[in-house]
């Protein structure tokens, strides 16, 4: 069986990371630089990792064209296809004229624009970042904010710096499951420390956002108006990712008890061991585990060292 070495490059983990870098490197070089189509540009990245993984990694090349096929796969099903769907309903509501209703009844709320950026950027954008992610909720958001006459370029940049509290929820949660997979530790560990982690930046986002865009004392005059967005989101993202267990839609829970009904005493079972797990790390456990979307660098580290303890 091939094994994973960590430091193929002079027995050092730093020039192994580096080398491990390039196609990430090359992919943004292809898209920022020479600005090449984005298939294109990901088709070099892809093909750059293959050869390294094969060089400096000796993997064979079975296991390389077998981790090439399942990556697509994996990219296509779920990923692709849930941004596929919103993209479709997006265009439907466009199509129809439903988008310019959503975008008045939003936009018609306020004149400020400090309020219609929190409610629209962070607020909504929220909304469709936990239902599609990815790079949905900087467009719809920036569409919906330049058709209240922002500047798009800057619509997209205050949407960006909204999106940092809400895209730990986004895309149904798909990169911590991910996660999970790899690292084999429960989801709903996982889940809570992303929740304390991220509670803690997202009751200073909306302020930061607004400081930004309008300068301190300006965000001073709608200060309650902060304090209401920040703390509300930041208070049930930790709440959910603690205690609810679950990913905070109705048909997750329908499917979770049809699943049950399915499987009987083997999910009963399953769930006291999640259970316990959670005990051991302070966490309470209601159901299935909560699925959120990022872990940034930072985030890993702390993750991985509050969870290794608790595993044993």
């Amino acid at each position: 069986m091939w094994q994973h070495n960590y430091q193929p490059v002079a027995g050092s983990l730093g020039v192994s990371a580096i080398v491990a870098a390039i196609p990430i490197v090359v992919l943004f070089v292809m898209l920022g630089v020479l600005r090449k189509p984005s298939w294109m540009s990901a088709l070099t990245g892809l093909a750059t990792a293959f050869v390294l993984s094969l060089a400096v990694y000796g993997m064979p090349l079975k296991l390389a064209v077998l981790s090439t096929i399942y990556g697509a796969a994996y990219g296509i099903f779920p990923i692709a296809w849930i941004v596929f769907a919103s993209i479709m309903l997006y265009r439907l509501a466009v199509d129809t004229g439903k988008f310019e209703i959503i975008k008045d009844s939003v936009g018609s709320l306020t004149d400020d624009r400090r309020l219609q950026a929190m409610f629209i950027a962070f607020s909504f954008g929220a909304f469709i970042e936990g239902a599609a992610g990815f790079g949905a909720p900087v467009a719809i958001s920036g569409a919906m904010l330049a058709g209240l006459g922002f500047d798009p370029f800057f619509a997209a940049g205050i949407c960006l710096l909204a999106n940092t509290a809400p895209v730990a929820f986004g895309s149904i949660g798909i990169p911590v499951t991910t996660l999970a997979a790899v690292t084999g530790l429960p989801v709903l560990l996982l889940s809570a420390m992303i929740g304390r982690l991220c509670a803690m930046i997202s009751i200073i986002i909306p302020g930061y956002l607004i400081v930004v865009m309008a300068g301190g004392k300006r965000a001073l005059e709608v200060l309650p108006a902060i304090i209401a967005c920040g703390v509300s989101f930041a208070g049930m993202q930790y709440y959910v990712s603690n205690n609810v267990g679950s990913r905070a839609d109705r048909h997750r829970q329908l499917a979770h008890v049809h699943h049950r009904d399915g499987s009987g005493a083997q999910t009963l079972e399953a769930e006291e061991h999640h259970a316990a797990r959670g005990r051991q790390a302070g966490v309470a456990y209601a159901g299935p585990a909560l699925r959120h979307r990022d872990l940034h660098g930072l985030g890993t580290v702390l993750v991985a060292g509050d969870l290794r303890p608790a595993l044993g």
